[in-house]
């Protein structure tokens, strides 16, 4: 997985492709209304930072930038000019990105500020385990039974699979996006650290796994040859920390100001070029939060040395 992805002419790092938007549309390309909400996330952080002079906004896995560029386009000037925003990625940049975003290959030790994942875990590689074995995995995508499971992904799958996951069935082990997580989290002086991706929790894990991949915006089988995506769902409470907050997508932006409520029809007639306006940004709101689609996907919130870990939530 982890060559099929970020190897020698891997999925996401070979030069002049689209980019991940090319492939499968996550949130930050469905919307503006997304960044925006980021933006107000952001100003929020930054209030329960005491407003520093230096501001930052790390994107994890940033594809090519789109985020932090919207991000910085819904900021008021003052804001944004405090801002230090930082793409993490392996690809190279790309031509034309805002100059003020700094590409890096890893999140900057010691920042201040908002640390923020949109599906970046679910493309951490993970391992497979099947009746407490590994899975291997041809090029093809043939898969075979390895050696028996190591002792740290035993006790990973002991705790947090439903029934041990380690001697029966398929299981998909979380150890390595834990330590990924952990690792970015870590990067944080203060602020708050948020991930975003497709998830499940203990009571709900998907009985036969959720290994796929993705190429030109269909779902297509998982083969580890660099010529697709190849994901996994995450298991996002094994990764929470103390004062971790957990939330659907629905719960994040309808508490971030994003509503998929349709305007007032009056306004259609007393200004009908806002009412078309306000109805497209409904339409975009409602897919953002949508049950069954985006609004499904969970977001982990996790303060580092601040009061809490979501606009609202008490201090603890």
């Amino acid at each position: 997985m982890d060559a099929a992805l970020y190897g020698p002419g891997g999925f996401y790092v070979r030069p002049g492709g689209p980019g991940p938007a090319g492939h499968f549309r996550t949130s930050v390309h469905a919307s503006a209304l997304y960044a925006g909400a980021v933006a107000r996330l952001l100003r929020w952080v930054d209030a329960e930072l005491g407003h520093p002079q230096g501001l930052d906004l790390v994107d994890m896995g940033a594809g090519r930038g789109e985020l932090l560029a919207g991000v910085l386009a819904a900021l008021e000037p003052e804001t944004a000019a405090r801002v230090r925003p930082y793409a993490v990625e392996r690809a190279e940049r790309p031509v034309g990105l805002d100059p003020r975003i700094r590409w890096v290959g890893a999140p900057p030790e010691g920042a201040t500020g908002l640390l923020f994942a949109n599906e970046w875990l679910d493309n951490v590689p993970l391992e497979i385990a099947e009746d407490g074995r590994y899975v291997l995995v041809a090029p093809d995508g043939t898969e075979s039974p390895g050696g028996p499971l190591d002792g740290a992904d035993r006790a990973w799958l002991e705790r947090w699979w439903p029934g041990g996951g380690a001697q029966t069935g398929r299981a998909e082990i979380g150890r390595a996006r834990d330590e990924a997580w952990a690792g970015a989290v870590a990067s944080l002086e203060r602020g708050l650290a948020v991930a975003v991706d497709y998830g499940h929790t203990r009571d709900a894990r998907p009985p036969y796994g959720t290994l796929t991949g993705f190429r030109a915006g269909r779902e297509v089988p998982p083969v580890p040859d660099g010529g697709c995506d190849v994901t996994a769902h995450v298991a996002l409470d094994s990764c929470a920390g103390p004062g971790a907050v957990l939330l659907t997508q629905r719960e994040a932006l309808s508490g971030l100001g994003v509503s998929g409520s349709r305007p007032a029809l009056a306004l259609a007639s007393a200004d009908p070029v806002a009412y078309v306006r306000a109805l497209a940004s409904a339409g975009e709101a409602a897919e953002l939060t949508a049950r069954g689609g985006l609004g499904d996907f969970l977001w982990l919130c996790q303060p580092v040395g601040i009061r809490a870990a979501w606009p609202g939530a008490a201090a603890g």
